[in-house]
Order: C-alpha cells, then structure tokens, then sequence
C-alpha cells in the first residue's frame, strides 16, 4: 500500500547559524562558499536574510538525498529562478532557461541530435584542434594551460556547433561571454536590483556583448538556410529538428539562442576541464604517464569518437578532475509548491541552491577530498556508489544536455595532449573564478616537453 507523505508535518529546513554579514559573502563565492556554509548548517540548510515575503529564503542542498528530492522529481515542484530570468532577458529563449512548460517541447525537440550516438557525427573535431595544439610546441616551451586549452575548445567548439573555427575572432567572444555571464551573475544575486527596463550602463554593455556573439550565430544559422549542404553539423541538424509529439520545428531565433548558450556554456566548461585536468595531470607525473600509455597503446593517428571506450583510465582521471573542480559549481531551482528535501520541509517560493561543490568535496563521502585519486572512479567503485554523490552534469529532469558532447570532446582532447606531451605544472594551486560557470582565473602556467 503506497502512503503519501505529509509535507505539512516536517519541520522545516534548519536555519543556519552563521552571522549575517558572513552570508552574504558565502553566497556570492559559488563554489568555496558551500564549504563554510556546509560545515557550519549541514548538507541541508537555509538561509534567510529578511522575511520571505522582502526576499525570498534560500535553501542549500549539498546531499546525495537533497540532490534526489530536487534534481530527480519529474512533478512541476521546482522551476527556473532568478537567475535564469535574467539570462533569459538577456539572450532570449533558449533550453537552458525556458520554465518547464515551454521546456518540454523543445527538450523533445533537441534530446534526440544529443544522443550518444548523434555526437559523434559532430563531436570528432577535438582530436584535430588538440593536435595543433600539439604541434603549435613541438619542442616544448612554457605555457599558458587557460590560453592554449581555451585556444582548442575555442576551435573545436566553433567547427562542431557552428561549422567554422571561431579562433579568428576568440578574444572578442571571450570577451563578450565574460561581461555577459558576470553581469548576468551579479544582477542575480544582489538582493536590490535596479529595473530590468533602466538601461544602466551594465546592461548596455551586457546587451552589446550579446549582440556581438548572436551576430555570428545569426549568420550562421542564414548562411545554413540558404546552403543544406554547408559543413555545419549541429547547425544543420538543430534546422530538421522537429518536435516528435506535434511535428512542428524549430524557429531560426530559436535555434540561434541555443546556439548562443551552446557557445557560452560549452566553451567555458570544456576549457576549463581541460585546463585543470592537465595542471592537476602536471602535479601528477605516474598517473600522466599512465594516461599516455592509454592513449600511445591506440597507435600513432588521431583519435575517434570510436577510441573512447578503451580510454577507460583516462576517463577516470577527467572524472576526478570534475569533482575537484566541477563545471557548474551550483545550479538553482524555484519551489514551486512546499516539498520534503531529505526529510524537511522545504516552503514554496524558497530559491533552492543545488551546492555541487561541496557535495563533491563532503569529507563524509569523498574521504581526503582534495586528495587527486582516479582510483575513486574505477568501474568497482563507481558501482557501489549512490548515482546522486557525483553529478558534474547536473541528473534527473534536467541535466545538461551537452553531456555526451562535453564527455566526448574532453576525453579526445585530454588523451591527443597528454600522449604527445609531458606537462609540468608551475603553480601548486589551480585559481577559478564563478561567474555562471567555473573558469581558470588564469594564467595557468606550465613548461611542457615533447614526449619521444
């Protein structure tokens, strides 16, 4: 016989202990900030800075259990928040923020040019623009890691979503993502905003920014209309992409907003994963050199989608890489409704901080957590863990979208770099900052050496 729970008979989430003034930094630090703000509630508490009908409380999730309770419900108990209001504002309409209603239909629309298998018809590119970054030192030199991995992503990126490398025009788009993303960050997370209508000088910038980068993918989505048979994969298959249940396609705005969010998310993230993997790889000679034996053992040629599954180890080292540094620090959701969150109360209205961070770094799951152990993700271990403990991509109704690709291209990359060069790290601490997603706060420096 199943029982429904009582909501209404949990007590709520505990309010957390910490003084005021101390808060307010915390929740501006996306990722070191759940620590403290972890070790001193819980993995569950809330933070409440004026009565909830001047602003709303925050509840921090940082549990496997409050990771289930929020990501993994398929009723409409969460939604979309602030944050994601002001992208949309921003950047138009697009997967990553339109609310659940009008979600749906255009995940349906997308899932299927995201599968596993769809990937690889546009997810190859990394191998080649890993290898120039390769051949750009052949005889070793000191180096940048933030500037030469955002260099690969930059070109592998720009060939797999948009069908052309992008490096020509790299620093204006790494310019114009930054300004976009902080300003985005920043109006989010301030308790008093100015109105979204008053054209301060902020927005202006933000709003020429993302006019710059909806200029190219603008012209690429036309430049495909008019061209089927232009080498742009992704572009071309978001133009087919239909909705399954009602047949109907995607509008150009449409299709080049998810572009523009493909563009921001996925060159940051994969960057940054690259770059910290490598450093990290720089501070660990054995397992570096294990990864090149890995990669060496597939033969002197560039690497396919098709090698993946016998870069068992390799995968295992960018998973670590992932947990230390994670590249979605947090994510956030709205309560829609009071719901029960590993065992309390959580009130409608609650913005929920889903604290991927410190749910990576919680001593009680991940023992030595700064400790640097692929071990941790061998296929034993992996087996015997709880699904919601590790979730770089986020889980349930809503993950990213962009796994199998972010996977994909990392381990390419990772394996081209490491089995032709031996990195060695200058630095003993990797510098990040979190803007919307985590990214090297760089230089990032290394001297590498061709391996013979």
């Amino acid at each position: 016989m199943t029982t429904t729970l009582d909501v209404s008979s949990l007590p709520l989430v505990p309010k957390n202990p910490l003084p005021f003034w101390q808060l307010v930094k915390l929740v501006r630090r996306l990722d070191t900030g759940q620590e403290v703000i972890r070790d001193a509630g819980g993995p569950l508490t809330r933070i409440q800075f004026a009565p909830k009908n001047v602003y709303p409380p925050i509840v921090a999730v940082m549990s496997p259990a409050g990771m289930r309770d929020v990501l993994g419900r398929s009723d409409a108990s969460s939604d979309r928040c602030i944050i994601h209001d002001e992208v949309r504002a921003m950047a138009g309409d697009s997967l990553w923020v339109l609310p659940n209603e009008l979600w749906r239909p255009r995940k349906r629309a997308l899932q299927p040019v995201f599968t596993k298998h769809n990937v690889r018809d546009f997810g190859g590119h990394m191998s080649g623009a890993a290898q120039r970054f390769v051949d750009r030192w052949p005889d070793g030199g000191d180096v940048d890691l933030d500037v030469e991995c955002r260099k690969v992503a930059m070109q592998s990126l720009g060939r797999s979503v948009l069908g052309i490398d992008l490096n020509e025009r790299a620093d204006t788009i790494a310019q114009c993502m930054h300004v976009a993303s902080s300003y985005t960050a920043d109006r989010a997370l301030r308790p008093v905003r100015a109105p979204s209508w008053l054209p301060t000088s902020a927005r202006r910038k933000a709003a020429r920014a993302v006019a710059a980068m909806r200029e190219i993918t603008d012209d690429m989505v036309r430049a495909c209309r008019a061209d089927p048979t232009r080498d742009a994969p992704l572009v071309q298959a978001l133009l087919t992409a239909t909705d399954p249940e009602t047949g109907q396609l995607l509008s150009d705005e449409d299709i080049s907003n998810d572009l523009l969010i493909f563009m921001l998310a996925g060159h940051d993230t994969t960057a940054t994963a690259l770059t910290h993997t490598l450093w990290i790889l720089g501070h660990h000679r054995d397992i570096q050199d294990r990864v090149a034996a890995e990669a060496a053992a597939l033969g002197d040629r560039e690497l396919t989608p098709a090698d993946v599954p016998r870069l068992e180890y390799t995968v295992q080292v960018l998973h670590e890489s992932l947990r230390l540094c994670p590249p979605a620090a947090g994510v956030a959701r709205l309560a829609t409704r009071d719901i029960a969150v590993d065992g309390y109360r959580v009130e409608k209205g609650s913005l929920l901080a889903v604290g991927l961070y410190a749910l990576h770094h919680d001593p009680t799951l991940w023992p030595d957590p700064m400790v640097f152990d692929p071990d941790r993700f061998s296929p034993e271990k992996v087996k015997a863990r709880d699904r919601w403990q590790f979730l770089p991509f986020l889980g349930g109704g809503r993950p990213c979208i962009g796994e199998h690709f972010a996977r994909l291209e990392t381990t390419l990359a990772l394996a081209t770099i490491v089995r032709a060069i031996e990195v060695q790290s200058v630095e003993p601490e990797f510098h990040c900052e979190v803007p919307l997603t985590t990214v090297a706060k760089g230089p990032i420096p290394a001297r590498l050496r061709p391996r013979r």
